[in-house]
């Protein structure tokens, strides 16, 4: 064994120190501008060469930035997501109070409403009726003799219809007999004249009405009603009292509905603490007539 293993004091060659070159037998090394191993200090730095980076991928920036974009679109989702909602949320209030803007018919029963439908039935044929009666007296009038007598009862029918209208001629008929009863506040006459005309719009073809004292005013389309100033009514200039009854010819199941129609005059009577109570009968009287209305200014068509 060679002095240099025995002096390691194993078989094998020791490596040198780091930091410290060594020539081929562990001889200081060589090269002039080596420094003296014995000069370094233990706790001396060792200066390392700079090693350069390891060249970074192509792609490994472009992966290192990705995150930021992906959060930005994320919150852009989340944000158009409430948009969206937001609109949805709208939409469906707007179309709910849509919906619920007119409670007169969604209120309405169904058996109400298929009397209200079978009313305009009725009413449709009627009217095609009366079409072909006028039609007939039509080609009636247009022939000779005949023509003449079918002339002379038409303007006698029509004579009859308009004296009807116009209050000038009693009625009698099937109807109702609809009492109005309660505080003034109940029965005063805005809610009278409400009444009045939801029977007009349910087809009644004469009216009048009566107060306690059994004072009668007819009822046609000239018509005022105002309250009194010291409670009651004043129709037409004749101040009557309550409870007022109005006696109404016309179809008394379509003249029963209008008046029962939810939030009609029924529903507006009964709110304000009064009672309406309609009662049928085959044969209505409207005897009350009225006065001819002079005409000052209106003058018929030749």
């Amino acid at each position: 064994m060679s002095e240099e293993h025995r002096e390691t004091g194993t078989g094998w060659p020791q490596p040198a120190e780091p930091g410290r070159p060594s020539g081929p037998a562990g001889e200081p090394d060589p090269r002039p501008d080596a420094p003296d191993p014995d000069e370094l200090s233990p706790l001396a730095p060792v200066e390392q060469e700079d090693v350069p980076a390891p060249a970074e991928e192509p792609g490994a920036s472009a992966a290192a930035a990705k995150p930021a974009p992906v959060s930005r679109r994320l919150t852009s989702a989340g944000a158009m997501i409430a948009v969206l909602l937001a609109l949805l949320g709208f939409t469906l209030v707007v179309q709910l109070k849509t919906t619920s803007t007119d409670p007169t018919l969604a209120a309405t029963r169904e058996e109400d409403l298929v009397r209200i439908s079978s009313d305009l039935d009725s009413r449709e044929r009627r009217l095609r009726q009366d079409i072909e009666a006028l039609e007939e007296s039509q080609r009636q009038l247009r022939s000779g003799e005949q023509g003449r007598q079918a002339a002379l009862e038409e303007a006698t029918r029509r004579a009859d219809e308009l004296g009807i209208l116009a209050g000038t001629l009693p009625a009698v008929g099937p109807g109702l007999s609809v009492r109005f009863e309660g505080p003034d506040k109940a029965v005063e006459a805005e809610r009278i004249l409400d009444a009045v005309q939801e029977l007009r719009g349910a087809g009644a073809e004469a009216m009048q009405i009566a107060g306690a004292d059994g004072t009668a005013v007819r009822i046609i389309a000239s018509t005022y009603f105002v309250d009194g100033p010291s409670g009651g009514l004043v129709v037409d200039g004749r101040r009557l009292t309550g409870p007022y009854v109005i006696s109404v010819i016309g179809d008394p199941a379509t003249l029963r509905t209008a008046l029962n129609i939810p939030g009609g005059v029924v529903a507006s009577v009964e709110e304000a603490g009064g009672n309406v109570t309609p009662v049928d009968s085959e044969a209505v009287e409207v005897s009350q007539l009225h006065a001819p209305i002079k005409l000052e200014h209106a003058r018929p068509v030749s």
